[in-house]
């Protein structure tokens, strides 16, 4: 809004604090409700994610292990951990961005289909894929043996730096695919249309107009996937680890285990301290980039299908090909284990068996799993988006000298691995009475996960005009009734897919759980984790499977009503 504007409201007798900001987003709230939702969020932030990371600092502090840091391990560590994690964040966005422009703005053959099976990884647990690729690429996989027989050497031996980036990357793309995605479903058609008129050819009217508008989404997915993949243990366990590849999270876990360190929290914590530290510079450049974003204002005209012309098959042929293989062959492989009686046997009508299958659905430990799975994953993720969509209402349409640091905050946690989380929550637990309860995982996943909502709606609800609340502020709406009634309602879709993305990480996450473990409390990961440890292979991919269809089955009828709404 301009000054003559504002002075047109005074003239119609419009008191000043209801005028239209002259901003992008509201700066005057002294007068409404917002300061105590600010406050209610800040003191929600502060029990979930300030206590348990102060706690891991002060046991750091006091512990005076910072001599841990300077080793060649934890070196070496540190710079696997940045590798593998920078890596696949790369190869993730990029891929997401061409699915995205593929899947949902084109006439890609079959892309509804094909949009089940790109995002089934989303949906496997990071190390149950770690064993399935291992039953094609490991050195006995069956890949590998067909390779050897035909030419003599395996084809490939995927333990090492090069599996871990690898599976890493097959595992992210698909949340990168959903944040760049939906801002790309909010940039509005009229944009491009402008450009055709003006001689662009639609593929150039969509890269240089469309793709830099898509840019803070594509920032967003690059830090949430980096910090995500610089935490994660179970690939880079059972991948990295045989092939001497140590990342911080796989040296962690074994000084917590092993005991091969004296006074090992003390050790973690340290190491935790330094992370916390990288996260802090992290989510501050993320921030400083994502910042520059455009705001769009006016209506928004449909957007444009992309035609593929003659090439509209040859990319259907390769992304078909593409998408089965990196989906279809993991789930074979874990389907061969699972109807196999025994591991390693090989693949004939006679060796297989539905025992596997049955021992793991009737197991006591898979159902007390499958109830607190569901449990803590949909309880989570109804909590993460209360308060993660609130964060994210009063990072995008307010101004306040906290969002910086609230951003920052939130973030923190992603960029921690589990156990760093779990030792927090372990540390303050007795004082609050959930040690040993099926509560301290349901904090340590609030904790962990609110930041998969704020960076799933941040990108879209920024990008989205803030003409109807300054209309609201002008007709005299207050500035809570305005974030509730415009802003929150803008936002529930977002929402709601971070919500999802909470849902489906919590249901397959497994390091927090495994070191907050108490009686009563196991998951399905926990669940699947101890049949692999136990040697019960068959088993273990068994149980893996059901979980993976169910999963799939879920995520079509979300796609399904989505597409009918």
């Amino acid at each position: 809004m301009n000054s003559s504007t504002n002075t047109a409201s005074h003239g119609r007798g419009l008191p000043p604090k209801w005028q239209a900001p002259s901003g992008p987003v509201f700066k005057r709230l002294t007068a409404s409700g917002v300061p105590y939702v600010r406050f209610g969020v800040w003191c929600s932030v502060a029990a979930l994610i300030i206590v348990p990371l102060t706690a891991v600092v002060a046991l750091a502090i006091s512990g005076n292990r910072w001599d841990t840091l300077w080793t060649t391990e934890t070196f070496n560590a540190g710079i696997n951990s940045l590798v593998s994690a920078g890596l696949s964040a790369v190869f993730a966005v990029v891929i997401g961005t061409v699915l995205a422009l593929l899947l949902d703005r084109t006439n890609l053959p079959g892309r509804g289909i094909l949009r089940i099976f790109l995002l089934s990884p989303l949906l496997v647990p990071p190390f149950v894929g770690a064993i399935a690729w291992l039953g094609l690429f490991g050195p006995g996989g069956q890949i590998n043996h067909f390779w050897s027989q035909v030419f003599g050497s395996p084809l490939w031996n995927m333990y090492g730096g090069a599996g871990v980036v690898f599976l890493l990357t097959v595992h992210s793309y698909p949340l990168a695919y959903l944040i760049i995605g939906a801002a790309l479903r909010r940039v509005p058609g009229d944009l491009e249309q402008a450009a055709q008129i003006s001689g662009a050819n639609p593929w150039r009217a969509v890269t240089k107009i469309t793709m830099p508008l898509v840019r803070p989404a594509q920032i967003s997915a690059f830090t949430l996937i980096a910090v995500q993949n610089l935490a994660d243990f179970g690939i880079p366990a059972i991948i990295g680890t045989p092939g001497g590849y140590q990342t911080l999270a796989t040296m962690i876990y074994r000084y917590i285990q092993s005991g091969t360190v004296s006074e090992p929290l003390q050790v973690v914590s340290t190491i935790g301290a330094l992370l916390l530290l990288l996260a802090i510079i992290g989510v501050l450049l993320e921030y400083r980039a994502s910042g520059r974003s455009m705001g769009l204002e006016g209506p928004s005209a449909p957007q444009q299908t992309l035609d593929l012309s003659t090439w509209k098959h040859v990319v259907g042929f390769i992304s078909w090909t593409v998408g089965l293989a990196i989906t279809v062959l993991p789930l074979l492989a874990l389907a061969v284990q699972s109807f196999l009686s025994a591991p390693g046997q090989p693949l004939r009508w006679e060796n297989l068996t539905l025992n596997s299958m049955m021992r793991a659905l009737t197991a006591n430990t898979t159902i007390v799993g499958a109830y607190n799975s569901i449990f803590l994953a949909a309880s989570a993720a109804l909590i993460c988006g209360v308060i993660g969509g609130l964060v994210s209402v009063l990072l995008t349409r307010t101004l306040s000298r906290t969002n910086v640091p609230l951003r920052i905050v939130v973030m923190l946690p992603q960029a921690v691995p589990g156990l760093i989380l779990a030792v927090g929550w372990l540390l303050i637990g007795p004082a609050l009475g959930l040690f040993n309860t099926i509560w301290l995982i349901l904090c340590a996943y609030v904790m962990g996960f609110i930041a998969l909502v704020v960076q799933t709606v941040n990108a879209p609800l920024r990008s989205i005009p803030v003409a109807l609340e300054e209309a609201a502020r002008i007709s005299g709406a207050g500035g809570l009734r305005t974030l509730i009634t415009i802003s929150w309602r803008m936002a529930m879709p977002a929402i709601f897919t971070g919500m999802m993305l909470v849902l489906l990480t919590s249901v397959r996450e497994l390091t927090i759980s495994v070191l907050l473990l108490a009686p009563g409390s196991q998951t399905l990961g926990v669940a699947i984790f101890n049949l692999q440890q136990a040697g019960d292979y068959n088993a273990a991919s068994a149980l893996s499977l059901i979980v993976v269809v169910l999963g799939l089955f879920g995520l079509s009828l979300t796609i399904r009503t989505k597409s009918r709404s």
